[in-house]
């Protein structure tokens, strides 16, 4: 399972044409639930994002894919506010129980490296923590568990939403099929992987560093 995860991740572009051959326009409906599952489900942080919405903006790029980039972008887009909207929301159902540990798929340490990284940004780590994986899935969550006015949250979780579809996607679409990106694919998908996950090590070890401080 995870060797399979971790292909289809690393060899998106090649996966992402197969499934476009096979699938047809269905591949939107399937683009849009991954997108929806990684932004709106606190269990599901582990699906791709950043790479996914690169790897989207390669294909869209060549000629008969049968993907195109607007509708993809706009789609997307949709996809990434309603599920911080369904994140937001389901924080503020269970957030409490999550945090003192009662979910067992919940991890509580994200939780606490989140809600350590939403203190210290406010709202604008809804925008922030959408090009971190792991706090891109948690930061709506903690918004919700903080009582955040909902008007508030919008506005931040529509920004951050169009603007990370957009940088990544565009990105995908401009540099993704560039003779040598397309080579060595899997490598930029892992460059990707490793400077989303920049923010997210950064608090950890702040954390860290004040847990220590506090001992």
């Amino acid at each position: 399972m995870l060797h399979t995860l971790l292909d289809v991740v690393l060899h998106l572009d090649t996966h992402l044409a197969a499934w476009s051959a096979s699938m047809g326009a269905t591949l939107y409906a399937v683009l849009f639930l991954v997108v929806f599952c990684e932004t709106g489900l606190v269990v599901t942080p582990f699906l791709p994002g950043d790479s996914l919405l690169f790897a989207v903006g390669a294909l869209a790029a060549v000629d008969g894919s049968g993907l195109s980039i607007v509708p993809a972008i706009a789609l997307l887009v949709v996809a990434a506010i309603l599920g911080d909207t369904v994140n937001y929301k389901i924080g503020q159902l269970i957030g409490q129980k999550a945090f003192s540990g009662q979910y067992k798929l919940i991890n509580p340490k994200h939780l606490e490296r989140t809600k350590d990284f939403y203190e210290r940004y406010g709202g604008r780590a809804i925008v922030i923590a959408r090009f971190a994986p792991i706090l891109r899935t948690f930061a709506p969550f903690v918004a919700g568990v903080g009582q955040m006015s909902y008007g508030r949250f919008l506005a931040f979780n529509v920004g951050g939403g169009a603007v990370w579809v957009t940088a990544f996607t565009t990105a995908g679409f401009v540099f993704g099929n560039i003779p040598a990106v397309k080579k060595q694919f899997h490598l930029v998908i892992i460059g990707i992987i490793v400077v989303s996950l920049i923010p997210a090590v950064v608090e950890a070890l702040r954390a860290r560093s004040a847990d220590k401080s506090a001992a």
